[in-house]
């Protein structure tokens, strides 16, 4: 058995994957223990460092999850929804922290995640940057302070490659919204509007998503009133933020009970 904590990486031949492995490896108070990827995947059975294009790890990549979830402590996961909830059934039968960064999470997921979180933790979070969740809270003690004669609006803008839309951030920041405001977060929920849409319902939450370029994360929370306008904004330029926050869920998670978290929990705000 590894010394404490011992984490595995999911889908670690993926550009957030091969940044947690970099991580992980330099973190004093870790220590890398296994690298997932799918089946048929050209890095299977080889050193994760070499397959990196540097020194060797010690730690070869493999498609069988359940082997190195075995001597984890800690599993951290940014993939895809299906993936993350078969990983998620996995980590809690070896009672696991599960760090989930995937985005794209439709409730039929939540569910799974939630019965998982029976048997052991789980830190599932839009986004797993500091400044992102100190403005997640910022958003909602606006939203509680404005009343409706306030519009709200979230403007998010991601990297050409992004999949899923609004971002898992956006739909953060615009549940805390609807948090202050105390009500249905999908009754205010408005994205994609196109054509003849009408006037602008009181008291909506709007969404606008853009795509360009590698623009690693800009959020916008827009509060609108007649006359004056109020924004709050955080902007990403280097993606170790996520690696940084993943790596104090996996180590804060360890002496956590079972069930669900969030990063609001880890920071303590």
């Amino acid at each position: 058995m590894t010394q404490l904590p011992g984490i595995t990486v999911t889908g670690a031949s993926g550009r957030m994957g091969q940044m947690l492995v970099k991580g992980i490896s330099a973190h004093p108070g870790a220590t890398l223990v296994g690298c997932i990827e799918r089946s048929g995947h050209a890095w299977i059975g080889q050193d994760i460092g070499i397959c990196m294009g540097g020194p060797a790890l010690g730690v070869k990549v493999t498609d069988d999850p359940l082997e190195a979830f075995a001597i984890s402590q800690a599993v951290i996961d940014f993939t895809a929804p299906a993936a993350t909830v078969e990983f998620a059934a996995l980590a809690a039968q070896a009672r696991a922290v599960h760090v989930v960064g995937t985005t794209g999470l439709e409730p039929a997921h939540h569910h799974k995640l939630d019965l998982a979180a029976h048997h052991a933790v789980i830190i599932q979070a839009g986004n797993m940057s500091l400044g992102v969740n100190l403005l997640t809270r910022l958003t909602q003690k606006v939203a509680a302070a404005l009343d409706s004669d306030w519009d709200i609006e979230i403007i998010e803008s991601h990297h050409r490659n992004k999949v899923d839309a609004p971002s898992g951030t956006a739909l953060m920041l615009g549940q805390a919204a609807a948090a202050g405001r105390e009500v249905d977060f999908d009754t205010a929920k408005v994205s994609g509007r196109d054509g003849i849409t009408g006037a602008r319902r009181r008291g909506d939450i709007g969404f606008s998503a853009i795509r360009g370029g590698d623009i690693v994360g800009e959020h916008d929370v827009l509060f609108a009133a007649d006359g004056e306008r109020i924004i709050l904004r955080h902007i990403a330029t280097d993606r170790s933020i996520f690696v940084r926050g993943a790596l104090k869920a996996a180590l804060w998670g360890q002496s956590q009970k079972p069930g669900r978290y969030d990063m609001m929990d880890v920071l303590g705000i």
